[in-house]
């Protein structure tokens, strides 16, 4: 278990100097690793409500909000009012936050390929079979 650990220490922080590196060649500094992740989680929802996000993050609507307020005031995100419920609104990438869309997924192309580059086919398939199991099960809360 003690070299499991260490491997996932290891593979946590590879993943984060990818994903900073990536940040800096896109000139996108300015945003955390989080709110990355906001990011890209509104783009796989496709233009949720501040529930749905809160929801699939398992965090508060307040602390979802803070989040948002500041995407929308570095112009990543943006608030349209839902044309069916004129209370309601959702939440939109702005081609700013499409961009770092972009650049997020361009830094997993580096990871899958950096992951998968000295293993044969086989041994990919086991590996894709495997971190699929696990994350099924990490995903069911």
């Amino acid at each position: 278990m003690e070299k499991l650990i260490d491997l996932i220490a290891k593979l946590s922080a590879i993943m984060g100097q990818v994903e900073e590196a990536a940040k800096e060649q896109f000139k996108f500094n300015e945003l955390t690793l989080t709110q990355m992740h906001y990011l890209e989680t509104i783009n796989h929802l496709v233009n949720p409500g501040i529930t749905d996000l809160a929801t699939e993050m398992n965090l508060t609507k307040p602390t979802i909000t803070v989040i948002v307020d500041k995407l929308i005031e570095k112009d990543f995100v943006v608030k349209v009012r839902s044309d069916e419920d004129r209370r309601s609104a959702h939440l939109h990438l702005t081609e700013k936050g499409k961009l770092i869309n972009q650049m997020h997924d361009h830094a997993h192309r580096i990871l899958a390929s950096l992951m998968t580059k000295r293993l044969t086919a086989t041994e990919r398939n086991i590996l894709i079979e495997l971190l699929d199991k696990v994350v099924k099960e990490m995903s069911k809360g």
